[in-house]
């Protein structure tokens, strides 16, 4: 069930809202960093930072962190929550990483029960709700906003067929909409993950199951990454995209006939957060880089494209195309829980719907 609760001036989660508390690698460069092979685990002229935050954010988020560390050479590495997950995992043993941020604080809390994180506490972290941020002191994780599920709706392909915008998870497994929908697959993405997590929350497991299982017959296909389906939503290939806000606002703000809808039941959500990979040799600027991720300055640039934030602030606003209360619109989430039973909820998952996979046909 949604918790209802008020939203502040800040636009920030309240305490009652938690129980608990494809790869594309850029290279901003500066001067080249000057450290051969052997030196490169304790270069300070090189940051090397795995996200999942959108590509059309990165470059403008970026901006005044390397306005102050001009030398500096920032290699991203980007890619949807669920294979930068899998990537930091794979490396675990020789993790190539400096930092993760903006990526699901659900796939952090694994990277910390699997010991992978160095706690830290970054410059201004007082300032972050305390939901936003691991319960631990120092945190291994600090959050930067939230995100959350919402549909994405071509309303000129839906008037042609003669059907209703669905406004609710229920809604969704109309039989009318047969080959309509897509939505991101959990194991790939962080927003398709945070859906089929709510789903979960909301329904308990069995009736969840038994609820995807109808959804199933109705999706055309499964993608990769979050954005795909809004985007699809847009061109009119599939008119129904399960996928998250932002996203949708953008394409609606691009011009595509698309209307956002945010299921009535309540949104699922996940908090987009930062942490320092544990290494053998840690780097400050890496340190560095994580103050600024929850500077004002930084803040002001999430501001743009989300409603939630983790720091309060009177000068947070609402972006144009959220819900004017966007906080009463989440559901009641455990994402420690959540994290705890990501592995068995995705090997379900893939079992069971697996076979419409983007790439499987």
């Amino acid at each position: 069930m949604k918790k209802v609760v008020k939203l502040s001036v800040a636009v920030t989660l309240l305490a009652s809202l938690l129980v608990g508390c494809g790869t594309n690698k850029t290279t901003t460069s500066g001067k080249p960093g000057e450290a051969d092979a052997g030196q490169a685990a304790v270069n300070n002229k090189e940051l090397t930072v795995y996200t999942a935050l959108e590509d059309d954010q990165i470059k403008s988020y970026l901006e005044t962190f390397k306005k102050a560390h001009s030398d500096l050479k920032i290699n991203i590495v980007r890619d949807s929550t669920g294979v930068i997950t899998a990537k930091l995992l794979a490396e675990k043993d020789n993790p190539q990483a400096d930092v993760v941020w903006g990526t699901a604080a659900t796939s952090l809390l694994v990277l910390n029960q699997n010991s992978m994180l160095e706690p830290y506490a970054p410059k201004g972290v007082e300032r972050v709700v305390p939901e936003f941020k691991d319960t631990a002191n120092p945190p291994t994780w600090v959050g930067i906003d939230a995100w959350e599920t919402a549909f994405v709706v071509n309303t000129k392909e839906m008037e042609k067929r003669n059907l209703p915008i669905p406004q609710s998870y229920e809604d969704l497994v109309r039989p009318e909409y047969k080959g309509l929908i897509t939505m991101p697959n959990p194991a790939a993405s962080g927003t398709g993950f945070l859906t089929v997590s709510a789903l979960v929350q909301l329904m308990g497991k069995d009736k969840a199951w038994s609820f995807m299982d109808k959804l199933h017959d109705n999706i055309g296909m499964y993608t990769q990454s979050g954005s795909k389906p809004s985007k699809m939503a847009g061109t009119g290939e599939y008119p129904i995209g399960i996928s998250f806000g932002y996203r949708g606002i953008t394409e609606k703000k691009g011009g595509a006939p698309v209307q956002v809808v945010f299921p009535k039941e309540g949104s699922g959500w996940d908090v987009e957060a930062n942490g320092l990979i544990k290494k053998k040799a840690l780097k400050p600027v890496a340190k560095e880089f994580l103050d600024w991720a929850i500077s004002e300055d930084a803040m002001k640039e999430y501001n743009k494209n989300y409603a939630i934030l983790s720091v309060k602030s009177d000068s947070n606003q609402i972006p144009e195309g959220y819900e004017k209360d966007p906080v009463k619109q989440l559901i009641k989430n455990d994402l420690n829980s959540m994290a705890k039973e990501r592995d068995g909820i995705l090997t379900e998952w893939q079992k069971r719907y697996d076979s419409k996979s983007e790439g499987k046909k």
